[in-house]
């Protein structure tokens, strides 16, 4: 994700807009970690205090319960929390729930990866592929098999996810990407920046 992250960002943050991807490795770790760092967020003041996007993977957790817990780390640390019911109202932090792998995000832009992989767009417009956050199977290697399809990456085994990672976010197109999942990133992501423009002139 953070590979992905680092080059398709900059292709669409105003230059301007100081921003940094943090990894903490896994997903245990995160939910260890968060609540410190929520609480040193909100020991800044208000007009200079950082915006926070939490991505994390649903993985096999009830996806309701997982967002109440990373969103009660953010409440209890005196953050305020995206209300999607009332869009008037500031806040601090916008968290996603990531259902699928990254590489459903992938699956999302046909274009992009005809791009990268002349040859494998076609094959992304089957029924199967349609759509990218409903693949069965593990969307990374049905990613391979599709790619290997068209005549790249013979063989490998397993995908090498960084590099696809980093190619994707050089092309990938948020606009017309088609993953439910990638469009709650995006909308999301959005948000934020509407919210800390909307501060910063408030």
């Amino acid at each position: 994700m953070e590979a992905f992250l680092l080059e398709l960002l900059p292709r669409f943050l105003d230059q301007a807009i100081a921003w940094q991807a943090v990894n903490y490795g896994s997903k245990q770790q995160l939910l260890a970690r968060l609540p410190m760092r929520m609480m040193g967020y909100a020991r800044v003041p208000a007009e200079h205090r950082p915006l926070s996007l939490v991505l994390i993977d649903r993985d096999d957790d009830n996806c309701v319960v997982l967002k109440r817990q990373v969103e009660d780390a953010c409440r209890a640390a005196g953050l305020r929390v995206r209300n999607r019911h009332d869009a008037t109202a500031d806040f601090d932090v916008v968290n996603r729930i990531v259902i699928e792998e990254l590489e459903a995000w992938f699956f999302g832009d046909a274009n992009a990866v005809e791009r990268a992989w002349p040859g494998s767009g076609r094959a992304l417009r089957k029924a199967a592929y349609r759509d990218p956050d409903a693949i069965r199977g593990g969307t990374h290697e049905a990613f391979l098999r599709v790619l290997q399809g068209a005549g790249h990456l013979r063989g490998l085994d397993r995908l090498p996810k960084i590099d696809v990672a980093r190619t994707m976010g050089s092309l990938l197109m948020p606009d017309t990407n088609v993953s439910p999942s990638f469009g709650q990133f995006w909308t999301g992501l959005n948000a934020l920046l509407a919210n800390g423009q909307r501060q910063t002139n408030g």
